[in-house]
């Protein structure tokens, strides 16, 4: 590939993930998302398409190295995570599906599976201790730390 190939995949990368951070503080941080899922989607399958075709290129900052938004104080404290709470991953078509369904069949003789519609809320980490809800996390920055909303996820 030539230098001047690199050079626009270096700046497409740069523009893609400047975009989806902006989208990412739009949805995550202000709850004020301005574009849809869908259109975010697209954003986010063309930057992980780039990298996956450049690996090295891939920045420890990119979007598809992290996961939510920044944990803020405003509903609890922080706390850490005891382990990292990662995103699940999108699919758009049938065959992605599939691949998926194979994959887990070639690991588990027989499997069950549960599907359900995307409903947009809230993840939490919940922890229970001798059968009782002791904390409730919200996904903060899905690496190192959360929100304590215990007393909210109680009163639900």
């Amino acid at each position: 590939m030539a230098a001047m190939d690199i050079q626009t995949i270096k700046k497409e990368l740069a523009s893609l993930r400047k975009e989806i951070r902006y989208h990412n503080d739009r949805y995550y941080n202000q709850d004020n998302p301005i574009i849809s899922d869908y259109d975010y989607d697209q954003l986010m399958l063309r930057l992980k398409k780039l990298e996956q075709e450049y690996p090295e290129l891939i920045t420890p900052n990119s979007p598809t190295q992290m996961v939510g938004g920044q944990a803020k104080r405003t509903a609890g404290v922080l706390v850490p995570h005891d382990v990292p709470m990662l995103s699940l991953q999108d699919v758009f078509a049938k065959e992605e599906v599939m691949s998926f369904v194979r994959t887990v069949q070639e690991v588990l003789p027989d499997p069950e599976f549960v599907v359900e519609e995307k409903i947009d809320g809230l993840s939490l980490a919940l922890r229970y201790e001798n059968g009782e809800l002791s904390r409730a996390i919200t996904r903060g920055d899905g690496v190192t730390q959360g929100e304590d909303v215990t007393e909210n996820a109680r009163v639900m």
